[in-house]
């Protein structure tokens, strides 16, 4: 059964929210959101901005983004509530069971706090439908309404940081083929514009990252810190003829999911920074997955490095129990999953050797079961060991997944660092 809410019509600045209108196998929240676009300002609306709102990225009812969009919009209520309407009607991937539109238009402010638990917590339909309800705004689910929380979430959504993202979009008859994109092209646009852009590939694996192998209607996308630098990029990008394309304002490579936690009060499907201990040796275990555990006093939580974060788990597997870290990631299913770390100190590592005779200029051998050393040569004899320090190749700093392996959310170094005040940590 279909939810809806209705307010009085005017003309005047509002926000619409639009998600959950795809599904794995097509469609694509953000191309229904620009053919929106499109189709307003042909009306003769102004858009204002267009923004994508990346929400928690544990939130099992979503796919693999989790993203919902938001327009800022001057013109009838009205009237854009019903196009949006139309438009996720007629484009929406209603063959998936688990595809579940919402549609908002609110001309009030929605508090943003709405947001806020949207990206770093979970929040349930009825508390979206009486958000907006009280609110006064034009609201619309489809199904079970589900999308109405990541709907009412974009149009609340205000970004301490923000980033933005150009999407190509491909044409119609061409969504489900095997995309043209030259990969010379985008290694070119990396080159020119990073740090300024990211993501777009990743160099250390020689892996194409901004072009995906879904079947939805997305040919590219690059993500930079500002709508110039992202259409420079792009600009450098030789590809199939698009059909259309859109700058949209994102919390991207922003950390917005991460929150305060510590070890021993971390709840599953959130997403922390929190500092301890390694207490372990890193394991590698079947499929190339790398753990260890983390601890803060008495308390314990395992770390996880997945097997497609590549070279970033020879730094975990660098790591020895001692060493003080930062570390950023979800936690699920007992584990964080890392996202970075932060190597604040490691401690000195030594091993015990046979001790060095002076005068023969080699090391002496055992005399036997407490019996001490003794050097073959001259017979001198010393009683204890030696105690070598070890190399430790692994050096205080940030480090980090790959591109190939990097959430949406998380920011990348080449943003800065995390300001770990803000999370409580010294």
């Amino acid at each position: 059964m279909d939810i809806a809410g209705q307010a009085i019509n005017s003309s005047a600045y509002m926000r619409i929210g639009i998600d959950d209108t795809d599904s794995p196998a097509g469609m694509c929240t953000t191309y229904l959101g620009a053919v929106l676009a499109g189709r307003l300002s042909d009306s003769g609306m102004t858009v204002r901005d267009a923004i994508l709102v990346r929400l928690n990225p544990n939130v099992i009812h979503k796919t693999r983004g989790n993203a919902a969009i938001c327009l800022d919009v001057l013109g009838d209520p009205d009237t854009a509530f019903g196009m949006a309407c139309d438009i996720v009607e007629e484009l929406a991937d209603f063959s998936c069971e688990d595809t579940n539109p919402g549609v908002v238009v609110s001309e009030a402010d929605l508090p943003v706090e709405f947001y806020e638990k949207a990206v770093g917590d979970f929040c349930e339909t009825d508390e979206a439908i009486a958000l907006l309800a009280k609110a006064g705004a034009r609201f619309r689910g489809y199904r079970n309404g589900r999308g109405l929380i990541g709907a009412a979430a974009a149009v609340a959504s205000r970004f301490e940081d923000t980033t933005s993202e150009i999407l190509v979009y491909r044409k119609p008859e061409r969504w489900g083929s095997p995309r043209t994109v030259d990969r010379e092209s985008l290694f070119l646009a990396e080159r020119e514009t990073y740090p300024h852009t990211w993501d777009t590939v990743d160099t250390e694996n020689d892996v194409v990252v901004c072009v995906p192998h879904t079947p939805d209607p997305v040919l590219f996308g690059i993500r930079g810190v500002s709508e110039e630098w992202v259409l420079r990029a792009r600009s450098m990008v030789c590809s199939e003829e698009p059909e259309r394309e859109r700058v949209f304002t994102t919390n991207q490579g922003t950390d917005a999911h991460l929150g305060k936690g510590s070890i021993g009060a971390l709840e599953p499907g959130r997403s922390y920074l929190i500092r301890g201990t390694v207490s372990s040796v890193p394991v590698t275990r079947t499929g190339g997955h790398v753990s260890f555990m983390l601890s803060e006093g008495a308390r314990s939580v395992r770390c996880m490095a997945y097997e497609p974060t590549k070279g970033f788990r020879d730094i975990i597997r660098m790591l020895r129990p001692g060493d003080e870290l930062v570390v950023a990631g979800s936690y699920k299913e007992g584990s964080i999953n890392l996202e970075k770390i932060r190597v604040i100190s490691v401690i000195s590592l030594s091993e015990r050797k046979a001790p060095f005779c002076v005068s023969c200029q080699k090391r002496m051998t055992s005399a036997g079961t407490a019996k001490g050393y003794k050097c073959r040569i001259c017979g001198a004899r010393e009683q204890e060991p030696d105690l070598v320090r070890l190399p430790r190749n692994l050096k205080p700093g940030w480090y980090e997944v790959p591109p190939s392996a990097r959430r949406h959310l998380a920011k990348p170094l080449c943003r800065g660092q995390p300001d770990l005040e803000k999370y409580g940590i010294a």
